[in-house]
């Protein structure tokens, strides 16, 4: 059984009780019920989560994978690909908007290379922060050619799966994740087209 199989056996429906505990207390906090929205229903799916009413969060972990796209090549993007490799040096470095953020949240970010065209070298302080999982030096022009084999697609779900279950292993609570790559807002646009059937 593949990494894929068997993770989706060991994804359990959420924990009822706990949730319906987490949002009677919300309801009974001092402040209109609801009013904090999404918020209300974001800590309430992480108790069905962890199975615990008033799960705590004290380890927190931001997974910031990244790639390039081949689709740069058709003249896309208005920043040439080198930008990618650059902006990985930069989230080591503590310098990019994610890093910020996180350390307001007290959050850790790890950076994932997994298919930057250049290979990165991070510097030695920052090397616990930094996963290789490269499938390739970034992806083929969807313009001409698919992007990826089938085969490179599950693989890169699997190093997905691979990465978290590795930093989970390290002591988290929460994860996080993002990416980062120049051109990627084409191929996110066009895998939201498949997936919801809406045209591009």
């Amino acid at each position: 059984m593949d990494t894929i199989e068997r993770t989706i056996e060991r994804i359990e429906p959420l924990d009822e009780e706990a949730m319906k505990k987490a949002k009677d207390r919300q309801d009974n906090l001092t402040k209109p019920i609801g009013s904090l929205g999404l918020l209300e229903d974001l800590s309430v799916k992480l108790a069905g989560i962890t199975r615990n009413p008033m799960p705590r969060i004290d380890s927190k972990v931001i997974i910031t994978m990244a790639g390039d796209h081949g689709i740069v090549e058709s003249g896309i993007g208005i920043y040439p690909q080198d930008v990618t490799a650059q902006m990985v040096y930069n989230f080591l470095s503590g310098g990019a908007a994610i890093n910020v953020l996180a350390r307001h949240v007290g959050a850790k970010v790890i950076v994932v290379d997994m298919g930057v065209k250049s290979d990165i070298r991070p510097p030695p302080e920052s090397r616990q922060d930094f996963i290789v999982k490269k499938i390739g030096h970034g992806t083929r022009n969807m313009e001409k050619e698919p992007a990826m084999t089938r085969k490179q697609a599950i693989r890169s779900i699997e190093a997905g799966i691979e990465i978290f279950e590795e930093i989970y292993k390290r002591g988290c609570d929460v994860v996080g994740t993002g990416d980062m790559g120049i051109g990627n807002t084409s191929p996110s646009t066009a895998i939201t087209a498949v997936f919801t059937g809406l045209p591009v």
